[in-house]
């Protein structure tokens, strides 16, 4: 009892000495920002807000907003926001036009909320130096390591020559702009939607202004508080485990039998090899030499566990196990090459390394590779300690990585194929969150939605958010 009280304590204060500020957050017009129909009313604009707000008279930031609703819909009630995943990308980049019938509008008023220096926002933390490195890598056959760090470090001198404060964008700060919005737009509270990353923003905002929150609808979310590099191989794990019953249980062909046995072997006895390929950049005259490894192999692989490629993923194994790596590699070569623009990787550095790679035990990590052989030194994720070595942020404080102990009513989706925010991630919120519901979809991948077989499980849920919600179809397990 008394460690629960410290805990409720130690809450408190972090909230009236962290987050209360003595600053007024400020609309900007952001204009032509998208097309709507002329029958909604839209506003469209910037939220200017101090970048680190224990320093209300600093720098400050711009963070893209829209807010639509229809002529007879609430100004201030029911009214939903949104904020994609990541971290770093950007929301209402994606968003061009919204017609009268559009998403979230059949409930109520909707807002499309940027995260601080992704894209569109003032500053926005993009490190074009870091994919000229990695194509740098494969052309040139340089150690791809030395040139990454050297991009990162390339990166954070000129962010920090601009007066950057690099610590400040994380998720406690991401929160806070989103109950700063719904202030200065006079919300009175809001049904929350986060996918993976969002989805742990959401929970944030949940823990620090539980006034503002009406539900939460997450969609695959990552809670802040585990440690994802910790449990990433075992994600991968689980997810191509059920690759794997699915053709014990659904295949009658002798193609994929004993296909576990055969990828673990094979994976794992290609450690550390290095293969060659023949590679022609798009719009390129000239093929040059590529050398890849099981990590691009692993790629082709994991990158076909969604919701649209899953039913490939067995056939893409088997492939490969056959040395036919030519055209899975290709595609892994030609996003690697194209580059993913609409990401600011300075933004997603700011936020793993704070919030994950602060908290993450090394030793763990490694210990997975013993375990699983077969994803041994596969690199999961574009963030590691060496890159936040370089990017030298402030972790952020204990509390961020602690559960989210809330009566809110939520509502969960995940997908049984999803090998990064695994269902286990769900059922942890959901312990913490008596009035949550989980919706567990089969052969669904990452952020697989709230629709199954047709039915829309955001619309029962909204209508009435403290209802048991009953599955209506085999594919769907509601907790």
């Amino acid at each position: 009892m008394k460690i629960f009280f410290i805990a409720l304590l130690s809450s408190f204060f972090f909230s009236q000495t962290i987050y209360s500020q003595k600053y007024k957050p400020i609309i900007e017009p952001f204009l032509r920002m998208v097309k709507a129909d002329p029958r909604l009313i839209l506003k469209t604009g910037y939220l200017v807000v101090p970048e680190n707000r224990n320093k209300p008279n600093g720098r400050k930031v711009k963070i893209p907003f829209l807010y639509v609703r229809k002529p007879d819909q609430d100004a201030h009630k029911n009214i939903s926001l949104y904020t994609t995943g990541g971290p770093g990308y950007s929301t209402t980049v994606n968003i061009d036009s919204i017609s009268y019938n559009s998403g979230f509008l059949a409930f109520g008023g909707f807002i499309a909320f940027d995260q601080r220096g992704s894209k569109r926002a003032k500053p926005c933390l993009d490190c074009m130096e870091v994919a000229s490195a990695i194509k740098r890598s494969y052309k040139d056959g340089k150690n791809k390591d030395s040139l990454l760090l050297a991009a990162v470090q390339g990166c954070r001198n000129r962010f920090k020559a601009q007066g950057v404060d690099l610590s400040a964008y994380n998720t406690v700060e991401s929160a806070e702009d989103i109950n700063d919005l719904r202030l200065a737009l006079n919300v009175d509270s809001l049904n929350l939607v986060g996918v993976s990353y969002s989805g742990g923003l959401m929970l944030t905002m949940a823990r620090i202004h539980p006034e503002g929150v009406r539900t939460l609808i997450l969609n695959s979310p990552l809670p802040g508080y585990v440690n994802f590099e910790e449990h990433a191989l075992f994600n991968i794990n689980e997810a191509l485990e059920q690759i794997f019953k699915n053709c014990e249980t659904d295949s009658s062909s002798a193609r994929y039998k004993n296909i576990r046995a055969r990828f673990h072997q094979y994976f794992t006895s290609i450690t550390g090899k290095k293969f060659n390929i023949s590679y022609k950049e798009k719009d390129s005259i000239n093929s040059i030499n590529v050398i890849y490894t099981k990590n691009e192999l692993l790629d082709a692989v994991l990158d076909r566990l969604n919701s649209r490629q899953v039913s490939t993923v067995a056939s893409v194994i088997i492939d490969i196990i056959e040395s036919h790596h030519e055209q899975y590699v290709r595609e892994v070569l030609d996003g690697a090459f194209e580059g993913d623009v609409s990401l600011s990787l300075g933004m997603r550095y700011s936020v793993y390394c704070t919030e994950q790679i602060a908290y993450a035990d090394p030793k763990l990590e490694k210990q997975q590779s013993q375990v699983l052989p077969w994803l041994a030194g596969y690199r999961f994720n574009n963030v590691n300690h060496e890159i936040c070595d370089c990017w030298q942020v402030k972790p952020e404080p204990k509390i961020a990585k602690q559960p989210i102990y809330s009566s809110i009513p939520a509502l969960i989706s995940g997908g049984d194929v999803d090998p990064d925010c695994r269902t286990f991630y769900n059922t942890l919120i959901k312990r913490y969150m008596p009035n949550s519901q989980l919706l567990i979809i089969h052969n669904k991948g990452h952020a697989p939605g709230f629709t199954v077989d047709g039915t829309d499980y955001v619309k029962l849920f909204l209508a009435n958010p403290n209802q048991k919600l009953k599955s209506q179809s085999k594919n769907l397990i509601v907790e």
